[in-house]
């Protein structure tokens, strides 16, 4: 293509929608192509998720995992396909239309790894299930990484503390990024916080350090998103507060109130409390997770993971002994049941 661009007419500027997509259909027919050749004939795993685009058509993302021909577990985006629908009926018809297009061949499926999803994962209708019976040594395999997302998910939801916690956080969130003249204010005082601290040497410099954020939102679904909001207003901490009693002295109306309400709800000693704690839990949960999504992974080393982690847990829900009894001297009883 280097070539052909060199050598091309100056008038040709191949900027049209028609020729880009050609090109880019070309190359990634190329792409597929030498990942058919990685493969070389040899055993492969599905890994397949499906979800909407900004145009809300249903699109399905599928990832093969083989071993090449040293040895090295390999993961290979291989294609974004466009469903109708999610039945595992019409996934299990475009995943096999998309393989025998690149003639792989359909009996070499040693593996499929999908989330919990009932179409996914059913025992009975189940796309895991079609393709079982097709290819016996397709066996499934619940994502190790999302099943501890969910587990942690059910987990929090059962804790009323933890629910109102996360509440207030994504309200606290959502009021200071309102608007990008909120936003600016945050990294601006998050600037001026982080140059006072330079002045005093409470932080170091370098390349990479002290860089200006924003605060993180949380995802429904994923846990590991739970630890990106906490940790970044632990960071800006004291910018989002002084964010917050700007709007206060300078809004009006509902805007005003709901900046009071936000930064009367963080600036209690319950949120401190549980906003540390949380971040503490999830940091060791973090890793596990982090640990779990590895490329190359077995169910024996991700057992022990579970048991040292579980283990780390219980170390730290035993050290709590001391804040249990600083709890009942305040007579916080949400504290108590929370830990």
């Amino acid at each position: 293509m280097k070539e052909l661009f060199c050598t091309a007419p100056k008038h040709a500027l191949y900027t049209s929608p028609s020729i880009q997509k050609e090109i880019l259909n070309l190359i990634s027919t190329r792409v597929r192509r030498m990942i058919c050749e990685e493969i070389n004939g040899g055993k492969f795993c599905l890994v397949v998720d499906e979800t909407r685009d900004q145009s809300n058509k249903e699109q399905m993302s599928i990832v093969l995992r083989f071993l090449n021909k040293d040895g090295f577990t390999m993961e290979r985006f291989f294609g974004l396909v466009h469903v109708p629908d999610t039945t595992s009926q019409t996934l299990k018809s475009a995943i096999y239309s998309v393989l025998s297009r690149n003639n792989l061949d359909l009996k070499s499926i040693r593996g499929q790894g999908y989330d919990g999803a009932s179409n996914m994962r059913g025992h009975f209708k189940g796309l895991q299930v079609l393709i079982s019976n097709d290819c016996p040594y397709a066996y499934y395999v619940h994502c190790f990484a999302h099943q501890l997302q969910l587990a942690l998910m059910v987990a929090s939801q059962g804790v009323v503390a933890l629910q109102k916690f996360f509440t207030r956080l994504s309200f606290v969130i959502n009021v200071v990024g309102a608007s990008s003249k909120r936003t600016d204010q945050l990294r601006d005082a998050q600037a001026e916080e982080i140059a006072y601290k330079i002045s005093i040497d409470e932080l170091e410099t370098g390349r990479g350090l002290n860089q200006i954020g924003t605060l993180q939102r949380a995802d429904d679904t994923r846990w590991s998103s739970h630890l990106k909001s906490v940790s970044s207003l632990i960071k800006m901490f004291s910018p989002t507060c002084e964010v917050l009693l700007k709007i206060i002295k300078d809004g009006i109306g509902p805007i005003k109130d709901d900046a009071n309400s936000a930064y009367e709800s963080i600036a209690t000693f319950e949120f401190i409390f549980v906003l540390h704690l949380e971040q503490e839990i999830m940091e060791i949960t973090d890793l596990l997770c982090q640990a779990l999504q590895r490329q190359s992974q077995d169910i024996c080393n991700a057992l022990r993971l579970v048991a040292s982690t579980k283990l780390l847990l219980q170390k730290m829900k035993d050290g709590m002994l001391s804040c249990l009894l600083l709890c009942r001297f305040v007579k916080n009883t949400t504290l108590i049941s929370l830990i």
